[in-house]
């Protein structure tokens, strides 16, 4: 299953394949590569991270997993991490799904996507003619699917609740 990152500024793209589940756990491994392998190179001065996400599934704003592995990301990175949750129903309206998903089933139409190397290449082979640059590389890690995050582990999660819609949209800083 493919995680992405798209990054408007530079309309550039990372995809992390995995081999597991698809879990919070997975989509924050998808942002730490990104970070890792070009955000902090692109984004030198950075001490926030916006992220847009759907509602539901691995990265949906109920998701407890979700906000735990954001925070261990915050913590390792020392970024701010702003999520900005589409409200139900309306991930249509999230960037990622027009400006690279689409293209990427476009490149592998028709492809027999027999191997994970297939499946890889095809999705780092991804360009448009407005420029879009997609990186791609397999994630061999093994996601637990239904991890519990107990009310222990929550409550070490530095969050806080925009003033738009904070059931959906929070502010993850740093334990210091």
């Amino acid at each position: 299953m493919p995680y992405g990152v798209y990054d408007l500024r530079h309309n550039e793209a990372w995809v992390s394949v995995g081999v597991s589940s698809d879990t919070a756990e997975f989509a924050v491994g998808a942002i730490r590569c990104w970070w890792k392998r070009l955000g902090r190179r692109r984004h030198r001065q950075a001490k926030r991270l916006l992220v847009t996400a759907d509602s539901g599934g691995s990265n949906g704003n109920r998701n407890r997993l979700w906000k735990l592995a954001l925070q261990q990301l915050s913590d390792e990175t020392g970024l701010e991490i702003e999520v900005c949750h589409f409200p139900p129903g309306t991930s249509k309206w999230n960037k990622i799904e027009h400006r690279l998903f689409c293209h990427v089933t476009r490149n592998w139409r028709g492809q027999p996507l027999e191997t994970y190397e297939i499946v890889v290449n095809l999705i780092g082979s991804t360009t448009t003619t407005s420029g879009l640059k997609v990186h791609a590389q397999l994630d061999p890690s093994t996601y637990e699917k239904g991890r519990k995050v107990t009310d222990e582990e929550l409550a070490q999660v530095n969050l806080t609740p925009s003033r738009f819609h904070g059931e959906w949209n929070y502010v993850i800083r740093p334990n210091r």
